[in-house]
């Protein structure tokens, strides 16, 4: 019995001594939806939701973290993606504690919820994040089917612009695929794509969504990118299928993802009830 107290003295303990530094937005979203955003001592400039994260020290931005302000903020534990794997090496050879996620595609979402909350002792609350995320997984399938959707990052009215959209190797393909339908675009590469309009005419997609964070809540705005984009000879022009999503988190893989998949599911609707 004595021993039983001990350890979890202790695992208690340790939590409340918990100094997190996140360094990705996602990362940062869901150690707040696991319930442990108070234990963030330390954060990077575009880790804004929730709206307490704003006001957390920042360690740097994706390309300019400083290992110093990491240092100074005696980290008991740094999460990080694993896009600059130089930059980790460093963590590494300082024996900071890092744990390293990826969260491309949408089982990498899910497992790096699961074991954050595994290492936060957390599970049952990551378990009821991923639960929500299945539920409106099952909510897409089979409204339409078989339609070639193509998504826009960060869509321009310009249409003479260097077009940006979503590879065949991250979440958005995987939500795509759950609804029964598929990308518009593909490829073997795992490069960011980059299109021109001629490519686009060529896919001839037959819904467009345009991902517009820097329109959020401006509907003028964005009614004016989908009447620049219905100038095209394409399918979704033709049948009127060209939508905006302007919430940030649609941009975000975190938890977050859940609220895409029920934006998503509302287009397809829509489409479905023309």
């Amino acid at each position: 019995m004595k021993y039983f107290i001990f350890v979890l003295f202790f695992s208690i303990n340790s939590l409340g001594e918990s100094r997190i530094i996140t360094l990705s937005p996602s990362l940062n979203e869901i150690v707040f939806a696991l319930g442990m955003g108070d234990k963030i001592v330390a954060n990077t400039l575009y880790s804004n939701y929730p709206k307490e994260a704003q006001d957390i020290p920042k360690v740097g931005g994706y390309s300019s973290i400083s290992v110093e302000k990491i240092l100074a903020f005696k980290p008991t534990v740094v999460l990080s993606q694993n896009y600059d794997k130089k930059f980790l090496r460093i963590l590494k050879e300082l024996k900071i504690n890092t744990k390293v996620f990826n969260t491309s595609s949408l089982s990498d979402i899910k497992n790096t919820i699961e074991n954050l909350g595994i290492y936060f002792k957390k599970e049952k609350k990551a378990q009821e994040i991923n639960a929500a995320i299945d539920l409106q997984l099952q909510l897409i399938k089979n409204i339409v089917i078989n339609k070639k959707i193509l998504i826009v990052i960060s869509a321009r009215k310009g249409l003479s612009q260097a077009i940006y959209v979503t590879n065949n190797y991250i979440y958005f393909e995987d939500i795509i695929n759950a609804s029964n339908n598929k990308n518009a675009f593909y490829s073997k590469s795992t490069a960011q794509p980059m299109v021109n309009v001629e490519k686009v005419i060529n896919m001839n997609p037959d819904i467009i969504i345009l991902l517009t964070p820097f329109l959020s809540k401006n509907k003028e705005k964005q009614e004016e990118l989908i009447a620049s984009w219905s100038t095209l000879p394409i399918s979704a022009s033709s049948n009127k299928n060209i939508y905006t999503i302007s919430e940030f988190y649609a941009g975000i893989p975190s938890h977050r993802v859940q609220y895409f998949i029920e934006d998503f599911r509302k287009i397809l609707e829509n489409v479905r009830n023309k």
